[in-house]
Parts: structure tokens; C-alpha cells; sequence
């Protein structure tokens, strides 16, 4: 049996910035020896280890902002998969000190390319790792968990 559903795009029309705090990340990961790694990048303000994550797009689907945000951040492109790993939630503090809860929904991007020049380059570090290594250096429990115990044959069903 097969249990996708096709995602539909975001229609943000009414909405403001400030009211949606759904993000959408990317668990970007190659396969090396057989065995996964996990791409993390630093955030901008604080330096703390992450993934790829970002505001919904209008227009855009789930995975497409997902896609794109790992561009900006990460500097890679590859394939994206419809099914979400799971939910993770942190506190955001915006620049002017506002401070909320945010729940990201993540999705697995199997990368295929790596580029030194991207977006964001300037702002964030990059660091391959095998997941348990990824996890500890993550401070977002539910997300570490997620990474830790990531198995690419899951995306794949």
C-alpha cells in the first residue's frame, strides 16, 4: 500500500509573518561507506548547530520550502522526500527580541550537490556527521532524537 498525499501549496494571503510559526527544515544527508551523514549548519545569530529551516512560501509546498531553504543555508541541492520525519519544536527569538514558540516539520533531502558559493555562505558553517555524532551537537532534544535515529530506507517507503 501506498500512503503519500500530494501536498498543496501554501495560500499565506491573510496571514502576517509574525502569526505563522510553522517552519519547514531540511534533514539534508549523503550516503558515505553505506552508512548516512547529516549536514548541519550553523545558525546566524547564535552559532548553534541546525538544520536548514525556514518560514513557509506562499505558493510553495512543505518540501519546496524545505528545498529551498537548504539551498540558501547549506549550499546543497539533491532530492527531497514527501514524507515528513516528524515535528520538532524550539523557541525563535526574532531580531527585535520577540521571542515564541516555533514547530518545524522536517523532511529528508538526499544530497546530490554541494556548492561553495550559495546564499548564505558568508553567515553559516557547514559540518558533515554520522547521526549520533550530529545529535549531541544539537540542542533541540526532539530534533536531535530525529537525527540520531535517522534511517534513509524510512523516506524511501
Amino acid at each position: 500500500m501506498n500512503f503519500s498525499v500530494a501536498l498543496e501549496p501554501i495560500d499565506l494571503t491573510d496571514a502576517h509573518k509574525r502569526d505563522v510559526r510553522t517552519q519547514f527544515g531540511a534533514l539534508c544527508f549523503r550516503m558515505k561507506r553505506g552508512k548516512p551523514e547529516i549536514l548541519l549548519v550553523t545558525s546566524r545569530r547564535t552559532g548553534r548547530w541546525i538544520v536548514p529551516k525556514g518560514w513557509p512560501m506562499d505558493g510553495k509546498t512543505p518540501t519546496e520550502c524545505a528545498e529551498i531553504e537548504a539551498w540558501e543555508e547549506a549550499g546543497v541541492r539533491g532530492r527531497v522526500y514527501d514524507r515528513c520525519l516528524g515535528l520538532f519544536s524550539y523557541r525563535k527569538t526574532t531580531d527585535d527580541g520577540e521571542d515564541f514558540p516555533c514547530v518545524t516539520m522536517l523532511y529528508a533531502l538526499k544530497v546530490r550537490e554541494l556548492a561553495s558559493d550559495y546564499p548564505e555562505a558568508h553567515e553559516r558553517r557547514r559540518k558533515w556527521l554520522r547521526p549520533k555524532k550530529a545529535a549531541a551537537l544539537i540542542e533541540e532534544p526532539d530534533l536531535a532524537h530525529m537525527v540520531r535515529y535517522f534511517d534513509p530506507a524510512f523516506v524511501k517507503v
